[in-house]
């Protein structure tokens, strides 16, 4: 089978076009031929950092196929059913561990940008009858992860407001979720054409970051001077002192980016004087990958994909999302 590896090597060079003998099915595992793959920022990361890997491995965490072969045992899927890999394949519920962290795709172990894939059933999630394949690989980290960080680490509620950092994969699956949650939505992006977007999608109110640098109190009057209940922060120590004016008492900060760096100053008194709560999240657990999918079967919710780039394409995908252009979700079909 043709795969992709990242081999030590500086950048995106490091992503390299090669073959490897089709995997065997052992008892309880599923074997799916991949149809389509998608990126998020975290592969940017993994890629930029391959030439420090001790061992190549292949990348992307998010893929969506058809199952091939069952192993013995299996009872879960069968041959032709359509079905996406959880980002951690490990973590079927409860709290995420060093063992399931240390097997995330496309990370730890090898991961979708391969034409055959194959794991263990209970790694596995069906894809929602409504969705395309190219569709259903934008799911299983930024639409979790959107997910989690609204309806599991927390629970958006009807005629609540939640603000949006950019028009990435998450924040725009956030958009879509909150709207059909019945909640109020606010949408931050330097881009006129992304605002307007946002804006068709559904969101409330746009924000210009750049135009506006103290947007958390231009959110936060946005909302008569109470601040929003949720903030979905994904940009890290550059976005988190915004984040705080924009909440109100008692908000919540859904943590989970690091668009803007891994360390900084916290705004500590921010936190206790507002009484504000700070969930960090990672992606989920196949149990809330499920949850998921009723809620996008249940509400019709096509995920909004930018770009999908042929499989010999894989470089000039990962280009075009480290370039920023994107709106939603860029695909690799495989």
């Amino acid at each position: 089978m043709r795969v992709y590896e990242l081999q030590p090597r500086e950048g995106f060079d490091a992503l390299t076009l090669t073959e490897r003998p089709s995997p065997e099915v052992a008892a309880g595992q599923v074997k799916v031929r991949v149809r389509a793959t998608s990126l998020n920022y975290r592969d940017l990361s993994v890629a930029r950092g391959a030439k420090n890997r001790k061992a190549p491995v292949v990348p992307l965490s998010d893929g969506a196929g058809e199952v091939i072969a069952v192993g013995a045992g299996v009872t879960r899927f069968k041959e032709g059913d359509r079905v996406m890999a959880n980002f951690f394949p490990s973590w079927q519920d409860g709290e995420l561990s060093d063992f399931h962290h240390a097997r995330a795709l496309g990370g730890g172990q090898d991961g979708m940008l391969a034409e055959e894939v194959v794991l263990a059933e209970t790694s596995w999630v069906r894809v929602p009858e409504h969705l395309s394949f190219e569709q259903a690989a934008t799911l299983p980290c930024a639409g979790v992860t959107a997910w989690n960080a609204m309806f599991e680490a927390t629970q958006l509620r009807p005629g609540q407001v939640v603000l949006l950092q950019g028009t990435g994969g998450v924040s725009v699956f956030g958009l879509q979720l909150a709207k059909a949650a019945g909640a109020t939505t606010i949408v931050t992006s330097s881009s006129e054409a992304k605002r307007k977007r946002a804006l068709e999608l559904g969101a409330d109110h746009v924000l210009d970051y750049v135009a506006e640098p103290k947007w958390g109190d231009a959110a936060r009057a946005l909302t008569g001077g109470r601040g929003v209940d949720l903030v979905v922060e994904v940009g890290g120590p550059g976005t988190f002192d915004q984040s705080i004016a924009a909440l109100r008492y008692g908000g919540t900060m859904s943590l989970l980016g690091v668009l803007t760096g891994l360390r900084g100053e916290v705004n500590t008194y921010g936190l206790f004087h507002k009484a504000l709560r700070v969930a960090g999240i990672y992606v989920g657990s196949v149990a809330m990958f499920e949850r998921f999918n009723h809620a996008l079967s249940a509400n019709r919710i096509t995920p909004i994909v930018d770009k999908v780039f042929g499989f010999e394409q894989a470089r000039a995908a990962y280009e075009h999302l480290a370039s920023g252009s994107h709106f939603g979700k860029v695909v690799i079909s495989v």
